[in-house]
């Protein structure tokens, strides 16, 4: 289980939800990578009208909000097919690797509060959250040794330019906007990831799990949820408010 979250435990609680309910569409996943690149020359407002009317899952139309993270997905399609499946059979047992993960992380010094992000330890749970909750900074880390002792390499794995590096550390490049998240999985409010469309089937806040319900967002309230594909999406397109991309820094 270490090989599936290790890529994606010190993201952004909101991101690593987006990922672990788009993984479930790995299809999709190379469908929308493919549509950006092909229609990499639209503008911002163009980009958002179309990727809108796409009959992809809300989660991987989010995700063109961060190209970088989508074409990673694509690359490592094998991978990103049995996080999704890990994530739909044993969704309690992804949700504890992660957090495993982290507090190894924290332990060695590459999980911590800073400009890009704030890390809320509650009991035995860590939470991350961007700094601004307009911007989302994509971590950049060897996910094999980012956790103190090696983690095995997923077979076949290509570490992404830009999301990637060979060695300990972890730094933060450019930042995106929130937009495309409050659009389809909801956004950070009030300390939480809450809101958004009614797709995404579980995670955790401050550690208390629950069940029942469906869950509408990300890493809130915790739990096992049911999970429905609605295929689209109501209510605007995928540049909200806060699109855009920020400066970051540089490794530590």
């Amino acid at each position: 289980m270490d090989q599936l979250v290790a890529p994606i435990a010190l993201y952004p609680d909101a991101l690593v939800d987006q990922i672990l309910v788009a993984a479930s569409y790995p299809e999709e996943i190379g469908q929308a990578e493919r549509w950006m690149q092909r229609n990499s020359g639209l503008d911002e407002d163009q980009l958002a009208r179309e990727v809108d009317t796409q009959p992809w899952d809300p989660s991987v139309k989010a995700l063109t909000e961060v190209p970088a993270v989508l074409a990673n997905m694509d690359q490592n399609r094998s991978w990103t097919a049995a996080l999704g499946e890990a994530y739909r059979d044993r969704e309690s047992e992804v949700m504890d690797a992660i957090q495993v993960l982290r507090q190894r992380a924290e332990q060695v010094g590459n999980l911590e509060s800073n400009a890009q992000q704030t890390v809320i330890t509650s009991g035995n749970r860590i939470v991350i959250e961007p700094a601004d909750p307009q911007i989302v900074y994509v971590p950049q880390y060897d996910p094999w040794l980012a956790y103190g002792a090696p983690i095995g390499v997923w077979p076949g794995w290509y570490g992404y330019p830009g999301l990637f590096w060979s060695g300990p550390g972890i730094g933060f490049g450019v930042g995106f906007g929130f937009g495309g998240f409050h659009r389809f999985g909801g956004g950070f409010h009030d300390g939480g990831f809450r809101g958004g469309v009614a797709v995404h089937r579980g995670g955790f806040q401050h550690g208390d799990f629950h069940g029942g319900g469906v869950h509408r967002g990300g890493f809130h309230g915790g739990g096992v949820h049911g999970g429905v594909h609605s295929g689209g999406v109501h209510g605007g397109n995928v540049h909200g408010g806060g699109g855009g991309v920020h400066g970051g820094a540089g490794r530590r």
